[in-house]
């Protein structure tokens, strides 16, 4: 795909890189330059952001002194957080272990994504500065920044994957990085050169998650472009709250 391998003649349309910006788990050790990650972060912060009040902040953890003691937190989180993951949702059992498998080629790509997690050249924190009450929509503001935040990377030839792992070790972390209490951590993101790929992302068919004039009415003219391939979502599994 355009831009895969670095080279900037062709970057991608933004429709393209809308449809092919992949979950990217398998990170180069490289570092990202200065000039690529502050337009990375510069098109982030271009999010819509209600009443402009603009209250996402990025905290960026490359190879600092705080960065490697935040990454081995981290890591440890993450890896934790993948071995309880493998149970729930069947990696350990079937197609999982099976390599050539769509399912055991993404736990390959876990397990390498936890086991190289240190390694990882830019990390991410995407942060919400609270200025009222805890609400359900409160990520409203930062999660488009950091959509927008993925597709600069796709653009200029990187990849990456929100996550939220980070919640297993946040008390650690907070301390380490010196987050404040009334800044919420919303993401881990972590960036680099991609070992694999981008490429198409399979979803579901529009006539499954389009409605028309009212819940679960068909909408005849949600169709799907064609070579559009698609994949189903993933096994349910319970907690004690319910489906999830």
């Amino acid at each position: 795909m355009p831009g895969d391998d670095g080279d900037r003649s062709t970057i991608p349309d933004l429709l393209t890189g809308m449809a092919t910006t992949r979950a990217i788990r398998r990170l180069a050790p490289d570092p990202i330059p200065d000039d690529d990650l502050a337009t990375i972060l510069w098109h982030a912060t271009r999010a819509p952001s209600g009443t402009n009040r603009q209250p996402t902040r990025f905290v960026v953890l490359r190879d600092g002194p705080v960065a490697e003691r935040a990454k081995a937190v981290l890591g440890r989180g993450f890896r934790d957080g993948w071995n309880d993951k493998i149970g729930d949702v069947g990696y350990d059992e079937g197609s999982g272990l099976d390599p050539t498998s769509r399912k055991g080629r993404q736990r390959a790509a876990m397990q390498h994504f936890v086991d190289h997690f240190e390694e990882i050249p830019v990390v991410v924190l995407p942060c919400l500065v609270r200025y009222r009450e805890p609400y359900t929509g409160e990520g409203a503001s930062v999660y488009p920044a950091c959509q927008n935040l993925l597709l600069a990377a796709r653009a200029l030839g990187y990849g990456g994957v929100m996550t939220g792992w980070h919640a297993t070790v946040e008390p650690e972390l907070r301390e380490i990085v010196g987050i404040p209490d009334e800044v919420v951590i919303s993401a881990t993101i972590p960036l680099g050169r991609p070992l694999g790929s981008h490429g198409p992302v399979r979803r579901l068919p529009l006539q499954d998650v389009v409605f028309d004039d009212g819940w679960g009415q068909p909408a005849e003219w949600a169709v799907d472009p064609d070579g559009t391939r698609f994949a189903g979502p993933p096994p349910s599994t319970q907690w004690a709250g319910g489906d999830r």
